[in-house]
Protein backbone atom coordinates (compact mmCIF):
# COMPACT_ATOMS: atom_id res chain seq x y z
CA UNK A 1 0.00 0.00 0.00
CA UNK A 2 1.52 3.40 -0.96
CA UNK A 3 1.49 6.37 1.18
CA UNK A 4 -0.98 8.15 -0.63
CA UNK A 5 -3.42 5.15 -1.19
CA UNK A 6 -5.91 5.89 2.25
CA UNK A 7 -6.73 2.49 3.75
CA UNK A 8 -10.29 3.06 3.56
CA UNK A 9 -10.33 2.61 0.09
CA UNK A 10 -12.30 -0.04 -1.32
CA UNK A 11 -12.54 -2.32 -4.39
CA UNK A 12 -15.26 -0.73 -6.49
CA UNK A 13 -17.93 -2.75 -5.78
CA UNK A 14 -18.25 -5.48 -8.77
CA UNK A 15 -14.79 -6.22 -8.04
CA UNK A 16 -16.09 -6.69 -4.43
CA UNK A 17 -18.63 -9.02 -5.74
CA UNK A 18 -15.95 -11.48 -7.82
CA UNK A 19 -13.70 -11.79 -5.05
CA UNK A 20 -16.20 -12.39 -2.48
CA UNK A 21 -17.99 -15.22 -4.84
CA UNK A 22 -14.78 -16.67 -6.08
CA UNK A 23 -13.53 -17.25 -2.62
CA UNK A 24 -17.16 -18.48 -1.25
CA UNK A 25 -17.58 -21.04 -3.94
CA UNK A 26 -14.37 -22.41 -3.86
CA UNK A 27 -14.17 -22.59 0.22
CA UNK A 28 -17.68 -23.42 0.82
CA UNK A 29 -19.24 -25.12 -1.95
CA UNK A 30 -21.65 -23.58 -4.08
CA UNK A 31 -24.59 -25.06 -3.22
CA UNK A 32 -24.06 -23.88 -0.08
CA UNK A 33 -22.77 -20.28 -1.09
CA UNK A 34 -26.06 -18.10 -1.58
CA UNK A 35 -26.90 -14.65 -2.84
CA UNK A 36 -27.58 -13.37 0.03
CA UNK A 37 -24.13 -14.14 1.72
CA UNK A 38 -21.94 -12.94 -1.19
CA UNK A 39 -24.14 -9.66 -0.86
CA UNK A 40 -23.43 -9.41 2.66
CA UNK A 41 -19.68 -9.97 2.53
CA UNK A 42 -19.21 -7.73 -0.44
CA UNK A 43 -21.00 -5.15 0.85
CA UNK A 44 -23.07 -4.57 -1.71
CA UNK A 45 -26.76 -4.55 -2.74
CA UNK A 46 -28.47 -7.45 -4.47
CA UNK A 47 -29.35 -4.76 -7.45
CA UNK A 48 -25.86 -4.33 -8.32
CA UNK A 49 -24.81 -7.78 -8.22
CA UNK A 50 -28.11 -8.23 -10.69
CA UNK A 51 -26.96 -5.64 -13.01
CA UNK A 52 -24.03 -7.47 -13.41
CA UNK A 53 -24.84 -11.24 -13.43
CA UNK A 54 -28.40 -11.81 -13.88
CA UNK A 55 -28.52 -15.01 -12.29
CA UNK A 56 -26.52 -17.25 -9.94
CA UNK A 57 -25.58 -19.45 -12.24
CA UNK A 58 -24.17 -16.40 -14.55
CA UNK A 59 -22.01 -15.61 -11.20
CA UNK A 60 -21.06 -19.32 -11.29
CA UNK A 61 -20.03 -19.07 -14.75
CA UNK A 62 -17.83 -16.19 -14.33
CA UNK A 63 -16.41 -17.72 -11.29
CA UNK A 64 -15.00 -21.15 -13.02
CA UNK A 65 -14.21 -18.92 -16.61
CA UNK A 66 -11.92 -16.90 -13.67
CA UNK A 67 -10.54 -19.94 -12.02
CA UNK A 68 -10.04 -21.47 -15.70
CA UNK A 69 -7.82 -18.35 -16.80
CA UNK A 70 -5.57 -17.78 -14.22
CA UNK A 71 -4.46 -21.42 -13.89
CA UNK A 72 -3.70 -21.67 -17.55
CA UNK A 73 -1.79 -18.85 -17.15
CA UNK A 74 -0.04 -19.89 -13.91
CA UNK A 75 0.90 -23.33 -15.39
CA UNK A 76 2.14 -22.01 -19.05
CA UNK A 77 4.15 -19.79 -16.90
CA UNK A 78 5.62 -22.35 -14.29
CA UNK A 79 6.15 -24.70 -17.16
CA UNK A 80 8.34 -21.69 -19.10
CA UNK A 81 10.57 -20.99 -16.22
CA UNK A 82 11.47 -24.25 -14.90
CA UNK A 83 11.79 -25.61 -18.54
CA UNK A 84 12.98 -29.10 -19.64
CA UNK A 85 12.40 -31.50 -22.33
CA UNK A 86 8.81 -32.37 -22.67
CA UNK A 87 8.87 -35.80 -20.97
CA UNK A 88 10.05 -33.27 -17.86
CA UNK A 89 7.23 -31.14 -18.29
CA UNK A 90 4.81 -33.61 -18.10
CA UNK A 91 6.18 -34.32 -14.92
CA UNK A 92 5.94 -30.87 -14.36
CA UNK A 93 2.83 -30.49 -14.88
CA UNK A 94 2.28 -32.86 -11.23
CA UNK A 95 4.70 -31.24 -9.23
CA UNK A 96 3.18 -27.84 -9.78
CA UNK A 97 -0.37 -29.49 -8.57
CA UNK A 98 1.86 -31.35 -5.75
CA UNK A 99 2.85 -28.05 -4.38
CA UNK A 100 -0.80 -26.51 -4.88
CA UNK A 101 -2.31 -29.36 -2.91
CA UNK A 102 -0.32 -28.81 0.46
CA UNK A 103 -1.60 -25.04 0.40
CA UNK A 104 -3.57 -24.65 3.56
CA UNK A 105 -6.74 -23.11 1.06
CA UNK A 106 -6.84 -26.09 -1.06
CA UNK A 107 -10.11 -27.25 -1.63
CA UNK A 108 -10.19 -29.91 -4.50
CA UNK A 109 -10.49 -28.86 -8.55
CA UNK A 110 -13.10 -26.33 -8.95
CA UNK A 111 -13.72 -27.61 -11.96
CA UNK A 112 -14.27 -31.35 -10.68
CA UNK A 113 -16.12 -29.46 -7.74
CA UNK A 114 -18.99 -27.97 -9.61
CA UNK A 115 -19.84 -30.43 -12.40
CA UNK A 116 -20.77 -33.04 -9.01
CA UNK A 117 -22.34 -29.43 -7.25
CA UNK A 118 -24.55 -28.16 -10.83
CA UNK A 119 -24.69 -31.30 -12.72
CA UNK A 120 -28.39 -30.30 -14.16
CA UNK A 121 -26.63 -27.08 -15.26
CA UNK A 122 -25.72 -26.48 -19.20
CA UNK A 123 -23.56 -23.37 -18.78
CA UNK A 124 -21.03 -25.11 -16.30
CA UNK A 125 -20.55 -27.87 -18.08
CA UNK A 126 -20.01 -26.09 -20.67
CA UNK A 127 -16.84 -24.09 -18.88
CA UNK A 128 -15.76 -27.56 -17.18
CA UNK A 129 -15.20 -29.32 -20.46
CA UNK A 130 -13.79 -26.52 -21.96
CA UNK A 131 -11.01 -26.18 -19.02
CA UNK A 132 -10.93 -29.81 -19.70
CA UNK A 133 -10.19 -29.91 -23.21
CA UNK A 134 -6.98 -27.43 -22.50
CA UNK A 135 -5.45 -30.06 -20.19
CA UNK A 136 -6.01 -33.01 -22.65
CA UNK A 137 -4.47 -30.47 -25.13
CA UNK A 138 -1.49 -29.49 -23.18
CA UNK A 139 -0.48 -33.10 -22.50
CA UNK A 140 -1.14 -33.93 -25.55
CA UNK A 141 1.14 -31.59 -27.09
CA UNK A 142 3.73 -32.66 -24.59
CA UNK A 143 3.16 -36.00 -25.56
CA UNK A 144 3.84 -35.29 -29.32
CA UNK A 145 6.71 -33.36 -28.54
CA UNK A 146 8.00 -36.49 -26.17
CA UNK A 147 7.49 -38.74 -29.70
CA UNK A 148 4.23 -40.49 -28.44
CA UNK A 149 2.95 -42.62 -31.21
CA UNK A 150 -0.53 -41.56 -30.35
CA UNK A 151 -0.77 -38.65 -28.60
CA UNK A 152 -4.32 -38.14 -28.03
CA UNK A 153 -4.24 -41.09 -26.25
CA UNK A 154 -1.45 -40.64 -23.79
CA UNK A 155 -2.82 -37.20 -23.07
CA UNK A 156 -6.30 -39.01 -21.70
CA UNK A 157 -4.20 -41.20 -19.89
CA UNK A 158 -2.59 -38.35 -18.27
CA UNK A 159 -5.33 -36.23 -18.00
CA UNK A 160 -6.85 -39.67 -16.14
CA UNK A 161 -3.98 -39.43 -13.98
CA UNK A 162 -4.32 -35.56 -13.27
CA UNK A 163 -8.04 -35.71 -12.47
CA UNK A 164 -7.74 -38.81 -9.63
CA UNK A 165 -4.54 -37.23 -8.50
CA UNK A 166 -6.94 -33.85 -7.63
CA UNK A 167 -9.69 -35.62 -6.11
CA UNK A 168 -7.50 -38.29 -4.06
CA UNK A 169 -5.50 -35.71 -2.64
CA UNK A 170 -8.56 -33.37 -1.24
CA UNK A 171 -10.58 -36.62 0.21
CA UNK A 172 -6.67 -38.37 1.37
CA UNK A 173 -4.22 -35.37 1.84
CA UNK A 174 -2.49 -37.54 3.91
CA UNK A 175 -1.01 -38.85 0.66
CA UNK A 176 1.09 -38.02 -1.49
CA UNK A 177 -1.18 -38.32 -4.69
CA UNK A 178 0.73 -35.40 -6.97
CA UNK A 179 3.76 -37.64 -6.67
CA UNK A 180 2.36 -40.91 -7.21
CA UNK A 181 0.78 -39.56 -10.11
CA UNK A 182 3.80 -38.31 -11.52
CA UNK A 183 5.50 -41.38 -11.31
CA UNK A 184 2.53 -43.45 -13.27
CA UNK A 185 2.67 -40.25 -15.81
CA UNK A 186 6.03 -40.61 -16.47
CA UNK A 187 5.49 -44.69 -16.76
CA UNK A 188 3.36 -44.06 -19.59
CA UNK A 189 5.15 -41.28 -21.54
CA UNK A 190 8.07 -43.97 -21.67
CA UNK A 191 6.24 -46.65 -22.24
CA UNK A 192 4.04 -44.54 -25.54
CA UNK A 193 7.56 -43.71 -26.90
CA UNK A 194 9.58 -46.75 -26.43
CA UNK A 195 6.79 -48.42 -28.35
CA UNK A 196 7.37 -46.12 -31.07
CA UNK A 197 11.48 -46.46 -31.21
CA UNK A 198 10.58 -50.21 -30.93
CA UNK A 199 8.57 -50.20 -34.25
CA UNK A 200 10.88 -47.72 -36.21
CA UNK A 201 13.18 -50.29 -35.30
CA UNK A 202 11.99 -52.96 -37.17
CA UNK A 203 12.01 -55.10 -34.12
CA UNK A 204 7.99 -55.04 -33.46
CA UNK A 205 4.93 -54.89 -35.61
Amino acid sequence: MTATEPRTRRRPALERVIHTSDRLFYERGIHATGVDQIVAEADVSKATLYAHFATKDDLIVHYLRGRSTRWREYLSTELDRRGGTPRQLIGIVFDVLGEWFIEDGFRGCPFINAEAECDQSLAVHDVTTDHRTWIHGLFAGLARAAGSGNPDSLAYQLTLLYDGAMTSSHSEPHIDWATEAKTAALMLTDNATRSVVVNRSGLSS
